[in-house]
């Protein structure tokens, strides 16, 4: 989608996620009723906010409360860019459980964990977010936000019981497709406890964890020399391009790339 001064690029999927480019003035003032996370990626974002100019480098996060007025524009004479994504509040309701909405006093934060989750939701524009992917960055956000808004993070007892039931159960079936209802049933813990309890002792959300334990089984039917259409279909990928992207996001080297340095390592001098 073209802008006067710029360029707004939408993701797939049903989560309102973009990329945008613009030049001088991008928007007059003006409100919405969603958060919304704009990670800063290049040139300087600049915006008036609760009475003041804020001002976002590369790498910072601008944090937008709902219904608060803000405009939008370039602070220097180069454009600046980033990528983003909008959040109706009600999608936080059940992890923060009564909470009020948290609110990031100046519109933005350099709080690395609350970056690395907003670029996880829009480090991958061409493929939707997973639902059970959603449903566990819901709740790491709004817990994070809300640490950050106080300066103490919040702690709560763990079951460990059903965050086992949950992984026995995503490795007994990880040739199928995986819900957080089906989780939900499993444990008896709703999707957002669950989620907290899973990244606290997995290290990883529910998602991920189904992910990466999908890549193990890829790599081994790669390496084997199973063509990529055929392991990405045997691992629970939708098509070859999915696998790859995953496969490059979690590895950093495409499936092709990797089994060229595997064959190199196999095949290569060992140094005494």
């Amino acid at each position: 989608m073209m802008h006067a001064n710029g360029r707004v690029t939408t993701a797939a999927g049903p989560h309102k996620r973009f990329e945008a480019l613009f030049n001088g003035r991008a928007f007059a003032p003006h409100r919405h009723d969603t958060y919304t996370f704009a990670l800063t990626l290049k040139g300087v974002q600049s915006f008036e906010y609760r009475g003041a100019c804020r001002h976002s480098l590369p790498g910072e996060l601008v944090i937008l409360h709902p219904d608060e007025l803000h405009d939008g524009m370039a602070g220097t004479d180069e454009a600046f860019g980033y990528r983003g994504l909008n959040i109706r509040p009600e999608e936080f309701e059940h992890a923060l459980a009564g909470r009020a909405l948290p609110f990031i006093e100046g519109g933005r934060s350099t709080d690395r964990q609350l970056i690395a989750l907003v670029h996880d939701l829009v480090r991958d524009l061409a493929t939707p977010v997973n639902a059970l992917d959603w449903s566990a960055a819901m709740t790491e956000l709004a817990d994070r936000l809300c640490a950050v808004e106080t300066g103490q993070d919040i702690d709560r007892p763990i079951d460990h019981r059903a965050v086992y039931r949950a992984r026995d159960h995503t490795l007994a079936h990880l040739d199928e497709p995986i819900t957080m209802e089906a989780l939900e049933n499993v444990t008896g813990r709703s999707r957002w406890n669950l989620a907290r309890d899973f990244r606290a002792l997995m290290g990883t959300s529910p998602y991920r964890y189904v992910t990466l334990r999908r890549l193990d089984a890829a790599r081994v039917l790669i390496a084997n020399g199973t063509p990529l259409a055929s392991a990405a279909c045997a691992t629970g990928f939708s098509d070859q391009a999915h696998l790859t992207r995953q496969f490059k996001g979690n590895f950093g080297v495409t499936p092709k790339a990797w089994v060229k340095l595997l064959d190199t390592w196999t095949h290569g001098t060992i140094i005494q």
